[in-house]
């Protein structure tokens, strides 16, 4: 017979242990302590067994119905309802250890153990520290697209077009490491591809023009800073590689006698290894340099630790320093500076051109050509670069004269 709310309510134990029954297995244990306690008593595989359900007050009389009724339907197909509940237990417990937050950090951790340098791991953090207080505590694997689309919509309400796109990308990988290890399904941040407004392109400052960049090179030769600045900066003008590519080198990279520079495929932005003539200009300095750093691991230490490399700031505080602001003149300008330059010379191939400056070929075929064909005339083009530079530096041409 099926309790009244008024029985459930004045129930005693009277100092033992009190069943009362409501019908379909739903009993109220009341203890001798008057706790009372719903329990579900049910036979599966013939066997007699108890489901603890909850306590009341806290679960109501139609609440412990309501579970008593979803044991049932559990039972009619097959399913054993107490099973079930540890199955449910450890479910829940491994979404609530299964944050985005968490899963974040093992993100962060993969690129450490993968080498990345400190300002990458640095810039990773930061990005993420912008969705993490409202997606870090959420389980990972019931974040839905809408709730990305919120956290990159308040970036973007904040005019960082840019650091919001960046930021879906980077969530993309957070949830792919997510799918990858099981703790999810889908990756909801490609739902939202187009859902952002796309950011404005900026181009980096860059002086490419003959004479501003001789005066540049002049002022180069003649700051007053650390003497590994000077050599960063004159050899960023002469081999025009990425800043990040030459703040990294290591001397083991380098074949000073050929004339070579191997960069290895992690380093490059497109993480294919790249191999880049050195003008007798560019050995020059690195033989200078080599006086100074060369016990080291790296050509351009932190001032900090020889274990550590140049800051990524570094460079471009010297340009501020020499009175380039930021709009006229960055580290990576250096590479527009030589492209535009070299371009319009018509001495070069433009294809041997773009393969100096490690841009990627969408065709095979032509990028094996690249890589095959034009090593000689990049060398030569070096060289000639290299003459360019000493001509812009010196306020007029050189030319190498031929020997006997």
């Amino acid at each position: 017979m099926a309790l009244k709310q008024f029985q459930v309510d004045k129930a005693n134990s009277q100092g033992k242990l009190t069943k009362l029954s409501d019908g379909g297995g739903l009993q109220l244990w009341v203890f001798p302590d008057d706790a009372k306690r719903w329990r579900l008593a049910y036979r599966f595989d013939g066997k007699q067994k108890l489901l603890a359900l909850g306590v009341y007050p806290a679960m109501s009389l139609k609440e412990a119905r309501e579970a008593r009724d979803a044991a049932r339907k559990l039972l009619d197909a097959g399913v054993d309802p107490g099973q079930q509940k540890k199955l449910d237990k450890l479910v829940s417990a491994h979404t609530r250890t299964n944050t985005f937050e968490a899963v974040a950090a093992e993100l962060v951790e993969k690129k450490r153990r993968e080498g990345k340098s400190e300002s990458t791991l640095s810039k990773l953090q930061w990005l993420l520290s912008f969705a993490l207080p409202t997606l870090g505590p959420r389980p990972i694997s019931e974040i839905k697209a809408a709730e990305v689309l919120v956290v990159l919509k308040q970036i973007e309400a904040r005019g960082k077009n840019d650091s919001a796109k960046r930021l879906r990308a980077t969530i993309g990988q957070v949830f792919r490491l997510a799918v990858a290890s099981s703790r999810a399904e889908t990756d909801p941040t490609e739902a939202l591809r187009g859902a952002l407004t796309t950011p404005k392109a900026k181009h980096r400052a860059a002086i490419t023009q003959a004479a501003p960049l001789g005066n540049l090179l002049r002022a180069v030769d003649n700051y007053e800073g650390a003497p590994e600045t000077i050599y960063a900066l004159q050899l960023l003008a002469l081999t025009f590689v990425r800043p990040g590519e030459l703040r990294q080198a290591e001397w083991s990279e380098f074949d000073l006698e050929a004339g070579v520079w191997k960069i290895p495929g992690p380093r490059m932005k497109m993480k294919r290894p790249h191999k880049a003539p050195l003008a007798p200009q560019a050995v020059a300095l690195l033989k200078e340099l080599q006086a100074i750093t060369g016990r080291g691991k790296y050509l351009f230490p932190s001032i900090r630790s020889t274990a550590r490399r140049m800051s990524e700031n570094t460079l471009n505080a010297a340009l501020r320093r020499l009175g380039y602001t930021k709009d006229e003149m960055t580290a990576h300008g250096f590479r527009a500076a030589a492209s535009s330059l070299l371009n319009e010379s018509g001495e070069w191939n433009p294809d041997a051109i773009e393969a100096q400056l490690a841009h990627v070929e969408a065709n095979a075929v032509r990028k094996a050509y690249a890589r095959s064909e034009y090593w000689d005339e990049r060398v030569r083009m070096m060289n000639w670069w290299a003459d360019k530079l000493d001509g812009l530096r010196h306020g007029g041409e050189v030319i190498r004269l031929k020997t006997a």
